[in-house]
């Protein structure tokens, strides 16, 4: 098996920032839940338990698993990749940077890696966090081709939730149903949550036993992944038909989603998509509920992980330069008509930006 186009072009990518910022050696950390780091590095998307990639600018990479169940797997999907089992990753490769002498040594995320790495490494470790950050964030356009298909696939997922979000369905039936159809057309992971009410539903979690009832918001963020990129879909439907007050609400998302999307450009800030968005509730006397008390993010990047940087909030000052890939979400609390999602993946270019979401921008119900 050989390295894939794509990886290589990673590897060559970081290869060169190593270079640049003169590390030698770079240990990138990552586990079940967040691998990105790891998968860039690796070009392996591991499932469960912890692992440790080991590389060197002219392409090395040594790849540490804690996980036995992980190995098989990695040996057959990871080409030119040497995978190592070890029950303590952060001692072995201690052991590991200890073999190769007197070497520059830094790590991404560096506050993520196992605690005995740092106690038993031979010196101190460089922190590389902002060095991967780069890669991952200013995708080459290989990289947001992907994103793109996985936008589409999205769209068609989004079309099986709407058929399946019914009067007294409950939400993991809704969900279930989903994530049938991703996985029969060839998608191996989605990041998925839901909500369904009314003004007691302050946000999206996993899928209950709740079924779903006439005139309930059904919220969702629906996030599959193509080739290990993900984009992301955010969109609220009403079980029957929405109420006037409910359309009224919604229509303030659906501004403040084009006024973010309108802010991104080449040079602007996270920051400026952001307030662009919140500025539009502030002008309905919403302003409350683009805080912290009610919301997290006015959106979040996209890549090898499914809420990755640049965070998308007023205090985030990280330039937006083509090939960054990330969706606009301006979800939040509503007092009058409860929780509402509506939410689009893009990414810059070089004159502004590419919505990948094909979605309507509409409030569906058994209407639309």
């Amino acid at each position: 098996m050989k390295t894939s186009t794509l990886a290589a072009e990673r590897r060559s990518k970081l290869a060169a920032a190593m270079t640049a910022a003169g590390v030698d050696v770079l240990v990138a950390y990552g586990n079940g839940w967040q691998g990105d780091y790891l998968m860039y590095v690796s070009d392996f998307p591991i499932l469960e338990g912890h692992g440790l990639a080991v590389l060197t600018p002219d392409g090395a990479c040594r790849l540490y698993l804690d996980s036995a169940s992980e190995i098989d797997r990695a040996t057959a999907e990871t080409a030119e990749v040497e995978v190592r089992f070890s029950q303590q990753i952060g001692r072995d490769v201690a052991a590991d940077l200890k073999a190769r002498g007197n070497v520059r040594v830094s790590a991404a995320p560096l506050a993520f890696v196992p605690f005995g790495l740092i106690e038993n490494a031979p010196g101190t470790i460089g922190d590389a966090t902002a060095i991967v950050d780069a890669c991952l964030m200013h995708k080459t356009p290989a990289e947001v081709d992907r994103v793109r298909k996985a936008a589409q696939t999205a769209d068609e997922a989004y079309v099986i939730f709407r058929q399946a979000a019914q009067e007294g369905r409950k939400q993991y039936e809704v969900v279930a149903e989903t994530e049938s159809w991703l996985r029969a057309h060839g998608v191996a992971d989605n990041f998925m949550l839901i909500g369904s009410g009314g003004t007691d539903i302050r946000s999206v979690t996993p899928p209950s036993n709740r079924r779903l009832a006439k005139g309930d918001n059904v919220i969702t963020e629906l996030t599959p992944a193509i080739e290990g990129y993900f984009a992301q879909i955010c969109r609220t439907l009403v079980v029957g038909k929405a109420s006037d007050a409910q359309k009224r609400a919604y229509d303030i998302y659906i501004e403040a989603l084009e006024a973010g999307i309108a802010a991104v450009k080449p040079g602007a800030l996270a920051s400026d998509v952001a307030r662009a968005e919140n500025d539009v509730f502030r002008k309905y006397d919403m302003g409350e509920y683009v805080t912290s008390a009610y919301t997290r993010v006015r959106g979040h990047g996209l890549g090898l992980f499914a809420d990755s940087k640049p965070h998308i909030l007023e205090d985030v000052d990280i330039e937006l330069k083509p090939g960054m890939t990330f969706v606009v979400h301006p979800n939040t609390y509503n007092p009058n008509v409860g929780y509402m999602m509506l939410g689009d993946s893009l990414a810059v270019t070089e004159t502004g930006h590419e919505v990948f979401t094909k979605t309507a921008r509409v409030l569906f119900d058994g209407a639309a």
